[in-house]
């Protein structure tokens, strides 16, 4: 990557942690674009420069968020599948990334999940979108357990893809909100104990 495209990426990368933290704090429409150049310390024409509008770069700051908790995942599953661990151990390990994720970005995750219910937004397709590539990951994971009889047959894949993603991303939200006290390992610990009992206990 030559060194202008480096710059550009770090100038969005500025933008995306400044917007974040802003429209988390007092909400989109009352963010304005000044606020958000300030914040990140650049000049009101780079936020331009770089997103059309407001509403551009907040729509291409949750894709890019969610894209990265999907690699997060993913990276997850192929790290346990290379140590020869089973589907279930994967899963375990993107409830773990799950939760490391949304403990470093509370704000965008706070976003993400209030978006989630709008439905009059401009980036709800794009917002949708992204959600389906998270959530296709874990499908995956599960589809290749049933496949290798790791799990049964019965299994609701999407179902139950959405309910554990939906899983993390409450209890970790809660964790963060409410419990803030308790640790990474602490909150996996319980999940985990919840996704053997509930998912690996259909294991044959």
């Amino acid at each position: 990557m030559d060194s202008s495209s480096t710059r550009r990426r770090n100038t969005r990368r500025k933008l995306f942690e400044a917007a974040v933290t802003l429209i988390a704090e007092q909400g989109f429409s009352s963010t304005t674009v000044d606020e958000i150049a300030e914040r990140a310390g650049v000049a009101k024409g780079t936020v331009y420069y770089n997103f059309a509008s407001k509403t551009e770069l907040f729509e291409e700051l949750l894709r890019d968020g969610i894209e990265l908790l999907t690699a997060a995942l993913q990276r997850a599953a192929d790290e346990t599948a290379a140590r020869g661990g089973g589907r279930v151990d994967a899963l375990d390990a993107m409830v773990r990334a799950g939760l490391e994720f949304i403990a470093r970005n509370p704000a965008l995750t706070q976003l993400f999940a209030a978006e989630l219910w709008r439905t009059n937004r401009a980036w709800q397709p794009t917002l949708m979108q992204v959600r389906r590539k998270a959530i296709a990951v874990i499908e995956a994971v599960l589809r290749q357990a049933v496949a290798e009889d790791e799990l049964g047959a019965e299994v609701d894949v999407p179902l139950t893809a959405s309910a554990l993603f939906g899983m993390v991303l409450v209890a970790a939200l809660d964790w963060q909100s409410f419990q803030p006290e308790r640790s990474v390992d602490d909150v996996h610990a319980a999940l985990s104990r919840m996704l053997q009992g509930r998912v690996g206990g259909g294991a044959r």
